[in-house]
C-alpha cells in the first residue's frame, strides 16, 4: 500500500474506529493535507532521497491480546525485567496493545500507563495538551506530518505532581508481522517535582524484505521533575527507520537519555533536548553498532534556553563490514542562556577497510558568559592493542571482540538503567560476533 492511497475518508474512519476525539481526527486530517507540500528532513551529510520512508504493505494488522507473559516468545520474554514484570509493563504486538499492567499503588497515585489511542479517548484534554505541540511539531517536515496523519501505535505515560515512581516503567514494541508497519507515538510526562524511569524496546522477530518504521517520542519534565529514558532498538535489516526522540525540560528539571541504537537497517535518528527552564539539565548517552551495508545518521542536539542550564552528549559507535554512519553532535546556547555549559564527545571505531564513520561536533553559541567543549575521534582498531592480545594467545576474532567491548564500555557503563545495560551488552555481543 502506498501513502498516496490514503485519503481523508480513510483517515477519518480509522480515527473514529479507534474512538479518538474530534480534535485528534482533525489534527490527522490537517497533517494529511500538509504532508505532500512539506520538504523531507535533511540529515547532514546523508543523502536520503532514494530511501523509502512512506511506502509499505499494511497500515494495521490486528494482533493478539495476551493474558499472561508466558504467551510471549522466549526472545521477547528475555527483554522484560523479571523484577518488575507484571508490575508496570506495556507490551504492543504490531499495532495491538496486547498487555498492560500497572501496580495498584501507582494507579492510586494517579499514574497513567496505557496505549496512545486509549489515552486519547479517556484522557483527551491531557493528551491534547502534550501531543505534537511543544515537543515535535506536525509541520516540521514531511515525515512528522506523515506520522501525525497515520500513527497507529504507541504508549502514554503520565506521572502527576509530587509522585516519584521508584520502579521502572517498561514498554516492549514487538514487530512479528513482515507486512505491517509501525508509526509509533510515545509521550512521557512528569509533572512538577515528580520522577520516572521509562525503558522501551523495539524488536523485530521476523525478517522483513522492505518495511518502514516512523517513531516519535515526546518527553516532558516539568518544574523540578526528572525523567530517565532508556531505549534499545533492534529492528530488522529490511526496515528503514526514522526515529525522533524529543525532550522538553522545565525549570530545574532533568532529562537523561540512555539509547542503544542497534537497528540492522538504514536509520535516521534525531534526539533533541530543549532546556527551556533555568537550571535545567540534559544528558544523552548513545551506543551504536553498524554492520552489513547499512547507512545511518545520528543527530544529537541539546539546545539551551534557560540560564545555568547544563547539556551533555556522549556517543560511541562501532562500524563493521561496509556500514557507514554520520554522528552529528550539536550544542546550541541561545542568547540569554548565560552561565550555561554545553559539553559533547563523539567517537567512532571502524573495524574494516570498507566501514565508514564521521563524527561532527558542532557548538553554536549566542551568549558570552558560558562554557562549552567538544571532542571527536574517528579511527581504526589499534593494531598494537590487537597484537598485544593475540600475543597472549587470544585469537584475532576474540581480540577484536574484546577491543569493541572496551571501546563501548565507557558509555555502556554509564547507562543509568541496569536492565538496559544488560540487554545492550547482549545485543552488542550478537552484532559483533
Amino acid at each position: 500500500m502506498e501513502t498516496n492511497t490514503f485519503n481523508q475518508d480513510y483517515v477519518t474512519s480509522f480515527s473514529k474506529k479507534l474512538g479518538e476525539p474530534d480534535w485528534l481526527t482533525e489534527l490527522r486530517l490537517q497533517a494529511l493535507a500538509k504532508q505532500a507540500d512539506l520538504p523531507m528532513p535533511r540529515p547532514d551529510k546523508t543523502k536520503i532521497d532514494k530511501w523509502n520512508f512512506t511506502n509499505f504493505k499494511e497500515h494495521t494488522v490486528s494482533g493478539e491480546k495476551i493474558n499472561s507473559l508466558n504467551e510471549l516468545t522466549d526472545v521477547v520474554k528475555s527483554l522484560i525485567d523479571s523484577e518488575t514484570a507484571n508490575q508496570n509493563l506495556y507490551v504492543q504486538i504490531n499495532n495491538t496493545a496486547s498487555y498492560t499492567s500497572l501496580s495498584q499503588e501507582l494507579k492510586d497515585k494517579g499514574v497513567i500507563l496505557t496505549d496512545i489511542h486509549t489515552a486519547a479517548s479517556e484522557h483527551s484534554e491531557l493528551v491534547q495538551k502534550y501531543f505534537m505541540k511543544d515537543g515535535v511539531k506536525v509541520d516540521e517536515h514531511r515525515l512528522t506530518a506523515f506520522h501525525a496523519a497515520l500513527f497507529n501505535g504507541g504508549v502514554f505515560v503520565y506521572v502527576p505532581k509530587n509522585v516519584e515512581v521508584a520502579e521502572p516503567i517498561q514498554a516492549v514494541f514487538v514487530h512479528d508481522n513482515p507486512n505491517t508497519t509501525l508509526i509509533n507515538h510515545v509521550i512521557v510526562v512528569a509533572e512538577d517535582n515528580s520522577s520516572v524511569t521509562y525503558v522501551e524496546n523495539y524488536i523485530s522477530t521476523v525478517e522483513v524484505e522492505k518495511g518502514i518504521f516512523n517513531i516519535i517520542s515526546e518527553v516532558f519534565a516539568n518544574t523540578n521533575a526528572k525523567v530517565t529514558y532508556g531505549a534499545v532498538d533492534t529492528l530488522a535489516k529490511g526496515i528503514t527507520t526514522y526515529v525522533n526522540r524529543r525532550g522538553v525540560a522545565g525549570r530545574d528539571a532533568r532529562i537523561e537519555w540512555a539509547l542503544g541504537l542497534m537497528n540492522d537497517g538504514d536509520t535516521i535518528s534525531e534526539n533533541v533536548t530543549n532546556l527551556i527552564g533555568d537550571g535545567s539539565y540534559g544528558d544523552t548517552k548513545s551506543v551504536v553498532v553498524g554492520r552489513g551495508e547499512q547507512k545511518q545518521n545520528f543527530t544529537t542536539k541539546v539546545v539551551h534556553f534557560g540560564k545555568h542550564s547544563e547539556g551533555y552528549i556522549l556517543k560511541h559507535g562501532v562500524m563493521k563490514d561496509s556500514a557507514s554512519s554520520i554522528f552529528n553532535g550539536i550544542g546550541k546556547i541561545e542568547h540569554g542562556a548565560s552561565k550555561s555549559n554545553a559539553e559533547q564527545e563523539s567517537r567512532v571505531l571502524m573495524l574494516s577497510e570498507k566501514a565508514r564513520g564521521d563524527a561532527n561536533p558542532i557548538l553554536l553559541i549566542d551568549e558570552d558568559d558560558v562554557t562549552a567543549g567538544h571532542a571527536a575521534s574517528v579511527g581504526r582498531v589499534d593494531p598494537v592493542q590487537l597484537y598485544y592480545l593475540m600475543s597472549r594467545g587470544i585469537p584475532k576474532v576474540e581480540a577484536e571482540r574484546l577491543v569493541i567491548h572496551g571501546f563501548l564500555a565507557p558509555v555502556v557503563r554509564e547507562l543509568p538503567i541496569e536492565g538496559v545495560k544488560k540487554q545492550l551488552v547482549e545485543v552488542i555481543e550478537r552484532k559483533v560476533r
